[in-house]
């Protein structure tokens, strides 16, 4: 199965995998699904580091060699992905979250995250 990570996910799969829910690590984990992480995370990282966000302290560069090192394939943010934006509900706020959401829809990738928000957008997610 195709699996894009949310931020938090990520970060939580980076560098504190004891944080990811057991049924999230255990897909994470599962060397059959096949991993994504999109050009969106990385840029939430260095605009919220750069703000000083401890949750975030993380260098996005070494985030995204790390990831790239470990198997996860990285998915640009197109323009069909911005269009998609246009027929979401306005269940989450925050552009980031969205734009994955989006992503998730156009690209026909389940997106996991922890997020209950998130889960409520008629589209391919799964919340842990």
């Amino acid at each position: 199965m195709r699996f894009l990570l949310d931020t938090h996910l990520l970060l939580w799969a980076a560098s504190n995998p004891e944080q990811l829910p057991a049924q999230a690590r255990a897909e994470i984990e599962n060397s059959d699904n096949d991993l994504i992480f999109s050009a969106a995370s990385l840029w939430e990282v260095a605009i919220k580091t750069g703000l000083g966000r401890s949750d975030f302290a993380v260098d996005p560069r070494l985030l995204r060699r790390g990831l790239v090192d470990n198997g996860y394939h990285e998915l640009a943010i197109t323009g069909e992905h911005a269009i998609g934006l246009l027929v979401l509900p306005p269940i989450h706020k925050d552009p980031f979250d969205r734009i994955l959401i989006s992503q998730a829809v156009a690209e026909e990738i389940v997106l996991m995250t922890v997020d209950e928000k998130i889960a409520r957008y008629p589209a391919p997610v799964r919340c842990f």
